[in-house]
């Protein structure tokens, strides 16, 4: 396209025009190489045994062209034989670069338990070849791996470690694919069944990691229902989102036939939906298998330039398209993933820097033991401390979101407890619900008429020498202590929570502050015996504090006492009273304000006396139930707040963050500090792995902080707007119009949030379906928070033109040209 085609004014000189193979290509840059050097430094340092890191995994069955792939994108030849011929995984990593020596080593796997001498022949496992890639003599290496691995047919048959080569050439990509072995389903003479399931496990655990690309290789030479490797991989990724499919050996398939037009459909997405979609690879028989790259390259442009699989577009087919591809999707996948793996590594830090803390220094003598544990006793002194007080600013409390959090949050884990605790006792506190109007339906209800009742017939059991209309004051105790008969039980519920709660928080302080073993030692020859002490004391005090309310006479000097009963009877003399005048007046006039009507005083009088007389012993049956409710309620609320502060305030809880303080930790003897603070051989194998992962996590973290400008890890489609004109992809009529859109209001979801950093976004202009000749790619450099816009003319025959940000389409093959224009 000429540059007068471009509307917005832009100056010739102001832009750059690359065509064909220049340095600028997108995924060919430097940042792309960058990027993969990145990860591939990080999985060097052992950081893969920690931390899953983006990579494409190969995988698929025995014999489904997955070698004469890996030989297409590489140079290298791999081993092709029907039998197994690998036990382990081989990382490939190859760059855009002049010639280099080959570099071979063997990564350690996570998995494997080794002597110090097997490390060492690992370690020493390290050659560089100086030979072209074709030339590499793999068989050999995978050979030679084998035994420093350890693998013989006999005792260990397969391995976590990984073979790494690293190959650097002006015809490779910038790509790093990890080769595994191929599946299979029935045993032989080489490879028994109890191989098969090994492979299977290995196969399963690298796509598992969901920052694994996963490139199925299906063969087209069987039939498709019967390679489970496509089964695996969307019962692993049932979304689709990660899987890339690649088709091999379409040349065995008969032209016309009905399997052709199947794995062409394939190809087009349309049996199996990847969203990564599908590529179609021919590589190399038998017959043809001495043949050269070049020649093989050639071979295949020839056989998918003619009959139904022209019907792909060329992005989809041949080795060609497949490596740009390939390098595209794992620098997406990297860019995607790098703020997740930073947080991961930084999380892990902190972890291991919290373990290291809680181990301590090693602690081989007395002196080391002893300064141990007056770290532990101070910061659980500390940390208990805060919990009572309801200072949560410490790390340990974590969350309050979560259930841990809460829990380790004593003092709001109290006062809910004695909140419901007070409530408990209000509502199922007492022995009967006197009702004094309606019915008794419920459990526990009865009517006052009823109680009334029941009290007078105590009374007349009962009698003195007391005057007629009045009680004997002892009947007042004996149907208090009646009433209050579930306090006991709902008390010693109470305690038993905050115990729960008291007994959680202390072995989680101390948990958080020290190792297992130490932990253990210190709860049962320390913490736990002083506890049982502090239970016991908070029992008595509990006890102390409900025998006046199980034994002996009703004392209180509370005023609330004659209160509760005058207003108890006078709310009931004044319902009694309204009855009368409802039924001399006939009717209820106490809505209407002022009513005027005529009476006879004295009638109104003796209606009032007639009611207001009663029966002397139901009057002090009335009187002694008033004063019994009234005292229940005086009783109750006292024995409420007695319960929460004299007894788990007071006795108790004030007392926590004495359990284990440093005045101890001077008193113990020499024999009692060995017993608590001696390191075992287990917690010095754990700070020996712990200082190995710190080390391993901080590199990696030193790594990523090279890289500005990491992305926020968020998954987004690209350009979202915030308003009408910001719609994607813009409405524009067919024909020669000019294209405009303007990224102001703009929000970016991949895209580098860095004032120090400008990134170039990438905004193609093709029609849909794809056009036969490159579209117009504008890469406009965009500072953070800056509005952009781009304008372009559309070329002829185009229809419904779409544009496209990060990530870009399918790319296009480096070798055909492409215009891009770079401001």
């Amino acid at each position: 396209m000429a540059e007068g085609d471009l509307s917005n004014g832009t100056n010739s000189k102001d832009m750059t025009v690359v065509n064909g193979m220049s340095g600028s290509t997108l995924l060919q840059s430097n940042d792309t190489r960058n990027l993969l050097d990145i990860v591939d430094n990080l999985r060097s340092q052992g950081i893969s045994r920690y931390i899953d890191l983006p990579e494409i995994i190969v995988c698929g069955e025995q014999s489904s062209g997955k070698s004469s792939v890996l030989e297409a994108i590489s140079g290298v030849t791999f081993p092709s034989k029907d039998n197994l011929c690998t036990r382990f995984a081989t990382e490939l990593i190859l760059r855009r670069g002049p010639p280099s020596p080959i570099k071979i080593r063997i990564v350690p796997g996570s998995n494997e338990q080794r002597s110090q001498e097997e490390k060492t022949i690992l370690s020493e496992f390290k050659h560089e070849i100086s030979v072209s890639a074709e030339a590499l003599q793999l068989d050999e290496v995978i050979e030679s791996a084998k035994a420093a691995m350890g693998i013989d047919d006999s005792n260990r048959v397969f391995s976590s470690d990984i073979l790494r080569l690293e190959l650097s050439g002006p015809e490779q990509p910038h790509l790093t694919l990890v080769d595994l072995p191929g599946l299979f389903q029935a045993g032989s003479r080489t490879q028994s069944d109890a191989d098969s399931d090994t492979v299977k496990s290995l196969v399963l655990s690298y796509m598992r990691s969901p920052r694994s690309i996963i490139l199925a290789v299906v063969s087209a030479k069987n039939d498709f229902n019967n390679q489970a490797i496509t089964k695996y991989s969307r019962e692993i990724d049932p979304n689709r989102l990660r899987t890339l499919g690649l088709i091999t050996k379409p040349d065995t398939l008969d032209k016309g036939s009905d399997s052709e037009r199947f794995y062409v459909e394939l190809a087009q997405n349309k049996e199996v939906d990847f969203r990564l979609g599908w590529h179609v690879l021919r590589n190399r028989d038998y017959a043809t298998r001495q043949t050269t790259l070049h020649e093989r390259n050639l071979e295949e442009e020839k056989f998918f330039a003619s009959g139904i699989w022209t019907s792909l577009h060329p992005t989809q087919v041949g080795v060609h398209s497949l490596k740009p591809r390939l390098s595209k999707i794992l620098k997406d996948q990297i860019l995607v993933q790098l703020p997740e793996v930073l947080a991961q590594i930084q999380a892990g830090i902190q972890d291991c820097d919290h373990r290291l803390e809680i181990l301590g220094a090693p602690r081989t003598t007395l002196q080391e033991q002893q300064r141990y544990l007056l770290h532990v006793s101070q910061s659980f002194s500390k940390v208990v401390k805060a919990a009572t007080d309801g200072l949560y600013s410490d790390p340990f409390f974590g969350d309050a979101s979560t259930e841990i959090g809460y829990r380790r949050r004593l003092r709001a884990v109290l006062q809910n407890t004695l909140t419901d605790f007070a409530e408990t006792m209000r509502k199922e506190g007492h022995t009967y619900a006197i009702m004094d109007e309606g019915l008794a339906n419920f459990p526990r209800q009865i009517t006052r008429k009823a109680y009334v009742a029941k009290v007078k017939t105590l009374l007349q059991r009962s009698r003195g020498p007391e005057l007629p209309g009045t009680f004997n004051p002892l009947i007042i105790g004996q149907l208090f202590h009646e009433q209050r008969k579930p306090w006991t039980s709902l008390v010693n519920a109470a305690v038993e929570k905050v115990l729960q709660a008291v007994h959680f928080v202390v072995r989680s302080v101390l948990s958080h502050q020290s190792n297992a073993a130490t932990l253990d030692s210190l709860l049962n020859n320390f913490i736990y015996p002083r506890l049982e002490l502090l239970t016991k004391e908070l029992r008595g005090k509990v006890k102390e504090l409900l025998k006046p309310h199980d034994t002996g006479h009703p004392i209180t000097y509370n005023h609330y006492l004659t209160e509760n009963v005058q207003k108890a009877q006078d709310k009931r003399r004044a319902r009694e009273i309204k009855k009368s005048l409802e039924s001399f007046f006939g009717g209820d006039y106490t809505s209407e304000g002022t009513h005027v009507m005529h009476i006879d005083v004295n009638n109104l009088i003796q209606v009032l006396v007639t009611k207001t007389e009663a029966d002397m012993n139901s009057y002090a049956s009335s009187t002694a139930t008033d004063f019994m409710e009234a005292y229940y309620k005086v009783a109750l609320k006292k024995v409420i707040d007695d319960f929460s502060v004299l007894a788990v305030e007071a006795c108790f809880i004030d007392k926590l963050p004495s359990l284990f303080c440093p005045e101890d930790v001077f008193d113990l003897s020499n024999e009692t500090i060995a017993i608590l603070a001696a390191e075992d051989e287990e917690s010095a194998a754990e700070r020996a792995r712990c200082s190995e992962k710190l080390k391993v996590l901080e590199n990696g973290l030193k790594e990523l902080k090279g890289v500005q400008g990491i992305p926020s890890a968020t998954y987004g489609d690209g350009i979202t707007g915030d308003d009408e004109s910001s719609k994607w992809p813009p409405e524009v009529d067919s024909g020669d119009a000019s294209l405009e859109l303007s990224t102001e209001n703009l929000s970016l979801k991949n895209g580098f949030e860095s004032e120090r950093t400008s990134f170039p976004m990438e905004v193609a202009i093709t029609p849909e379906p794809f056009p036969t000749k490159d579209p117009l790619i504008l890469e406009p450099e965009l500072e953070s928070k800056q509005a952009l816009s781009w304008k372009g003319k559309k070329k002829k025959g185009y229809k419904a033109p779409v544009m496209r940000a990060a990530p870009a389409p399918p790319p296009f093959p480096e070798e055909e040209p492409e215009y891009r224009y770079k401001y």
